[in-house]
């Protein structure tokens, strides 16, 4: 059986990958489990996801792992959650190593429990140096929340005489974003058929192509991502223009 990763062009592939993993709840409902069940199986996932884009040599890959509303959810999945990542850090940074894959963190994550940023610190720490993938873990992230960071600290920078109001562009406003220096992602999958971006990467996504699967995020492989590939090179990024400017032979 052919796969989809035989169609894609090397030469032509996304630099940032963007990964809204949702469905784990459900998926565990269909199983007769609890959520974190769900939480649990999607480890694998990540890890395909991963392997996938390293091996096709993408250059970042954001997860939103956590937003700032699942604070919300009942305490026990909260807590189970928190206890997941901090068990999966310590299990994958042999393979994180091996594979030359750097991890960084967007996101308030002062609110995560005290292990978890200890954790998360370590393995930023460990990894700072590899040249592989660049991994990006959106936790206790929001795309509004970020976006009023940014002003806030581009207004302190304002009025500290470092600009003028009409020295503000989106170049300066970019470099206030947790982002500052990664490009856009040019292609976002969700997973389990949603039809919503969740307040994700808001600023970062203006002209980034959607892909959405019905897949369950605990059920998602590389074929999937492959597959998400293969349908974002069959596109045309017009950003604006016309089909009949951007195929106009100079």
């Amino acid at each position: 059986m052919s796969s989809f990763k035989e169609h894609i062009d090397l030469n032509r592939l996304p630099r940032h990958i963007a990964v809204i993993m949702d469905g784990n709840g459900r998926w565990a409902k269909k199983k007769g489990a609890m959520r974190i069940f769900g939480h649990r199986n999607a480890v694998k996932a990540v890890r395909e996801v991963i392997e996938g884009c390293g091996e096709l040599a993408v250059d970042y890959l954001t997860l939103y792992a956590f937003s700032t509303e699942n604070w919300s959810r009942p305490k026990e999945e909260v807590e189970g959650l928190m206890e997941l990542l901090v068990n999966t850090l310590r299990q994958e940074i042999k393979s994180l190593m091996e594979n030359r894959v750097k991890l960084i963190t967007i996101g308030d994550t002062s609110h995560l429990p005290v292990n978890c940023q200890q954790d998360l610190a370590w393995a930023i720490d460990q990894t700072k140096n590899n040249t592989g993938l660049t991994v990006i873990l959106a936790l206790s992230y929001s795309g509004r929340w970020e976006i009023v960071q940014a002003a806030k600290h581009l207004a302190e920078a304002v009025k500290g005489g470092q600009f003028k109001p009409e020295q503000i562009t989106e170049q300066v406003f970019e470099q206030y974003l947790q982002t500052a220096g990664i490009p856009d992602p040019e292609l976002l999958i969700r997973t389990s058929g949603e039809l919503r971006i969740s307040n994700f990467l808001l600023w970062q996504i203006a002209y980034t192509e959607l892909y959405i699967t019905q897949t369950l995020w605990p059920d998602f492989r590389k074929e999937d991502l492959y597959e998400a590939i293969w349908s974002y090179q069959k596109r045309e990024r017009r950003f604006g223009k016309t089909s009949e400017q951007l195929n106009v032979v100079s």
